[in-house]
Formats: C-alpha cells, structure tokens, sequence
C-alpha cells in the first residue's frame, strides 16, 4: 500500500511506540495516586511536558488533551466570550464550527476572506480588527490546500493595532514539521499527536502562562485544574518522543517532503488535472482537481492500485464540497474534482512516481469515458 493521507493522520513512529510502551504495559499507574509509583508516573508526564517546553520561551506553558479538537474548544471558548471575535473561512472546523456556536450564543463572529491558495486574506482581515476585538483564531497551515499563514507576522499586525487582543492558531498541519518558533504575539496554539507519528487521543494546548483558561472537563483537577481526567500517560510519552524525532530532523524533513511534492507535479498532468496548491503551500500537502470529475470515484479507483488518497478533510467528509474549497472561489467543476495528496518522510520517490503515473492514468480513463 502506498500512503498518501498523511494530513489525516500519520503512521505511529515504531521508535516511539518501543521506548514508551512500559507506561502502557508495566509502569501502567495512576499519576494522581499518592504511592511512589503513581508519585513517578507523575514525572514521567513533566519529562513530557519538558520535551515541548524546552523549545519555547519561558512565557509558555503546555496542557494536554485528547486531540487537537479539544485544545481548539478550550482556547477558543475560554476566550472568545465578548467584543467582537474573528476567524478565517479557511479554518479546520474544530475552529470554524466553534465559531459558529458563539454566533448562536450572540457573540459578534467576523470572518476572514481567503485567497485562492487557503491563506487568508492579511487586508481583509486586518480590515476586521477594531477597539472592540477581544479574540482571533487563525489556522498555521491550511488543512485541505497546505496554504501556510505567517501566524507571528499576522499576530503582530493584529496588536498593533488592537494590544489587548488574544491570539489563536491551530497548528495542527504545521507543528513538527516547519521550521518556526512561536513568538510572544502568539498567546495560544493547538497541536496533536497523531499528525506527526504519534496515537490518536493525544494533543496539547500551548498557552501563555499569565492567560486564566476556563476549564472544558471538570472532575479530578489534573493538570494544574485545566483538564481534568487521568492523564494518558502512553499517548502523552510517545507524543514526546514523535516530537523529538520529528524536531530534530525538522529541516531535512522540510526540504525531503518539498523533493516529493516537486516531483508530485513535474509528472502531473496538468492539463487534464488542475493544482490548487502554490509555492506558499506545506510542501506536506498537495491540492489538486480533476475538474468536471468525481473526486471520490478517483479516490476509489486509485485504491484499487493500493494508492490512498484523500478528497479534502477527513472532518468534513460528510459534506459534498469542500467548505475551504468554495471559500477560495472555486466553483463545482473544481469543488466535484477536488483530491488532496499528503506526504511524510515514510514516501518514497518510487511511491510519488507510482502514485503519480497511477493518477494521470485514471483521470485521463474517465475524461475519455465522458466524451464518448
């Protein structure tokens, strides 16, 4: 099988899983206990919480959830409470749906207009900000187009105009794998385990320590009365230990997924198969359309090549159309069409070219088909 929905979820790095499943199997405790073995389970999860503390200034603190989801929710809803608040129309919808539910409650909701790589509008949405904005959420990466968002430049254009404003992204598509550093304009960024070798369950809320969160799961009052649960002490090591192998090649990573999505589109055919995504994309992911087309009949076809593809966001697949899609002016000719390739740095060259030749070959069949 060749692997090409990487931006859905990722294969847990084996490395990671080895060094930590003595925390599933044997040293399995309860890290609220009060014995010596849950007392060390405990700092088990602060040598965790180390491994991502250590790249961030010491304005910063991390707390853990089951995905980024959660940690969206937990940012957003502790904050965006009054004023007006502000978002893309290209966010992932554990954001924008969020942002739909505080419309309901009577929140003021502004949403950011898009260009037509999913990068938002920096104009418009400086346009938006005034006196009275109190919140605003901006995606990293762009889910279904790769489109990369200069979170810190827009952060800082942001207070500048207005200081008092909290800042959001979600940094699920970009964490572990641009090359950043999150800057003091940044006040809160989501992230999750299971898009860069990690397991699913497992994400985390980097926050700015003086920012008060309001609970969203109350109970035992673990991790510092910000999220109460029992910790997942597996998923929350082997999140570490995706991340330290995930940061310490970050930049060889980078450059190996831009040589994959490069050659992705030197043997695309462009003229049955239209490409979305820029040079200002996640060299990660790859947007496309075969216009006129079904994505999803593509997306079945190439699996029986054993090439798994994507059609957009798993999060959405209920939908007919990409949200994101339309909002970056595409009409249904391109919204029917719409595939999305995603790498890692398990694709090979051999699989890009197999997977590539295999594409070409099932677009052109079915263009073929329609004109008899």
């Amino acid at each position: 099988m060749i692997y090409l929905d990487n931006a859905a979820t990722t294969k847990p790095l084996f490395n990671a899983i080895k060094e930590c499943e003595k925390y599933l199997n044997d040293e399995y405790f309860n890290p609220s206990a009060k014995y010596k073995q849950g007392i060390e389970t405990k700092k088990v999860i602060e040598r965790a919480r180390k491994v991502f503390l250590d790249d961030l200034s010491s304005n910063f603190d991390v707390v853990f959830t089951s995905c980024g989801t959660e940690a969206d929710n937990t940012a957003i809803f502790s904050f965006a409470k009054r004023g007006n608040v502000i978002t893309s129309l290209g966010e992932h919808s554990a954001v924008y749906e969020c942002f739909n539910q505080l419309k309901i409650k009577g929140v003021e909701v502004r949403f950011a207009k898009l260009l037509p790589d999913g990068r938002v509008d920096k104009e418009h949405l400086l346009s938006l900000v005034d006196e009275k904005t109190t919140f605003v959420s901006i995606v990293h990466v762009n889910n279904e187009t790769g489109g990369i968002n200069d979170i810190c430049d827009l952060a800082n254009a942001i207070k500048r105009k207005n200081p008092s404003v909290i800042f959001h992204s979600d940094g699920v598509q970009a964490f572990g794998k641009l090359p950043y550093n999150l800057t003091d304009d940044i006040d809160l960024y989501s992230v999750s385990a299971h898009k860069i070798g990690g397991l699913k369950g497992t994400g985390a809320l980097i926050k700015k320590k003086k920012l008060t969160l309001t609970p969203y799961l109350f109970g035992g009052g673990q991790e510092n009365g910000l999220r109460s649960g029992t910790e997942n002490v597996f998923g929350i090591t082997v999140f570490a230990s995706a991340y330290k192998q995930k940061r310490d090649k970050i930049t060889e990573n980078f450059n190996y997924a831009l040589s994959l999505k490069e050659l992705f589109l030197k043997n695309l055919n462009t003229e049955i198969i239209k490409v979305i995504s820029t040079e200002f994309c996640s060299p990660y992911v790859l947007s496309l359309s075969a216009e006129g087309l079904r994505g999803e009949v593509i997306l079945h076809m190439m699996e029986e090549f054993g090439v798994i593809i994507g059609t957009g966001s798993a999060c959405s697949s209920k939908n007919p159309h990409s949200r994101i899609l339309k909002e970056c002016g595409f009409g249904a000719k391109t919204l029917d069409g719409a595939l999305r390739i995603s790498f890692s740095n398990f694709t090979t060259k051999d699989d890009v070219l197999f997977a590539v030749e295999k594409l070409n070959e099932c677009v052109k069949k079915l263009k073929g088909i329609m004109r008899k």
